[in-house]
């Protein structure tokens, strides 16, 4: 027994000091690495406090979704009043759903929410969040013009166009590190952007291709993506989907040069009256 006793003794000191050496080695190869040293210190800081590091380059679509659900937690608990009229919900819930299988990023779950403000705007954020507002359900004249501004946000959440704004906005603010961000930073970038930043030009037309080529697919009229945004370019005040998504003008005229005009009004939800009729608690 007492040898067994001493073997088990030597073998648990042996682990014990191997995981030592591990965790030796592998804080040598942290400070001998050329880093700068803010990342250095920022790193060694991480590790002894046990933060939570997000390589935002390498997210995974899991991380990506929960750093996305934090970012909504944020958004409609102090940001933005939820809408809760279900019949109005469940609708648009309903229109995004029948977009999500013919999207370029069909497989994480997405959350569709009504906003209560009378502005036009929508938007998204990361991991398959997106939102509409009250005002813009109203100023739509059909439900394909509705799917068509759907359809072009979930275009920027295949494109992960929020997780690469992230990236250059922790590096802007001189936040990010070889470590990555930690989960608080990372969620109160994710929440700014959203809120004050518009996308690039080069992320509006990928996201304005992405979704057009979605509401076809899924069997709307595409003629309706173009429609929407002429529409809201004629109103005598400037609407926030205009001015948090700029280059309205260029957009319509590509929108127009990729729909064929001989099957620009084949599809679904070109139904003025029908679509009043499924809004009407908004009217």
């Amino acid at each position: 027994m007492s040898i067994f006793l001493s073997g088990v003794s030597k073998l648990f000191h042996r682990r014990w000091l191997y995981g030592l050496m591990s965790v030796v080695m592998a804080a040598s190869l942290i400070l001998i690495t050329p880093t700068p040293s803010y990342a250095r210190n920022r790193l060694l800081d991480l590790i002894f406090r046990g933060v939570q590091v997000i390589q935002l380059n390498n997210m995974s679509d899991r991380q990506e979704v929960a750093l996305g659900r934090q970012v909504n937690d944020q958004l409609m608990g102090r940001q933005f009043r939820a809408y809760r009229n279900s019949s109005i919900t469940e609708y648009v819930d309903d229109i995004g759903q029948r977009l999500v299988p013919t999207s370029d990023r069909p497989d994480i779950p997405y959350v569709f929410q009504v906003v209560d403000d009378r502005q036009v705007n929508a938007f998204a954020t990361l991991g398959g969040y997106v939102y509409v507002t009250t005002g813009l359900i109203r100023t739509a004249d059909n439900e394909a013009q509705l799917a068509g501004v759907i359809g072009h946000e979930i275009g920027h959440v295949a494109a992960r166009h929020v997780v690469r704004r992230m990236s250059e906005q922790a590096i802007q603010q001189g936040v990010a590190s070889a470590t990555g961000l930690d989960r608080n930073t990372a969620v109160a970038i994710g929440v700014e952007l959203a809120i004050n930043r518009p996308n690039s030009r080069e992320n509006e037309f990928e996201a304005d291709e992405l979704g057009l080529r979605n509401v076809t697919r899924a069997g709307y009229a595409p003629s309706a993506v173009a429609a929407f945004m002429t529409k809201l370019q004629g109103q005598s005040s400037v609407p926030t989907f205009l001015s948090t998504h700029p280059n309205a003008s260029a957009r319509v005229e590509r929108l127009n040069q990729m729909v064929d005009p001989a099957t620009a009004n084949v599809g679904d939800g070109l139904d003025i009256e029908a679509y009043r009729n499924r809004i009407r608690a908004l009217l």
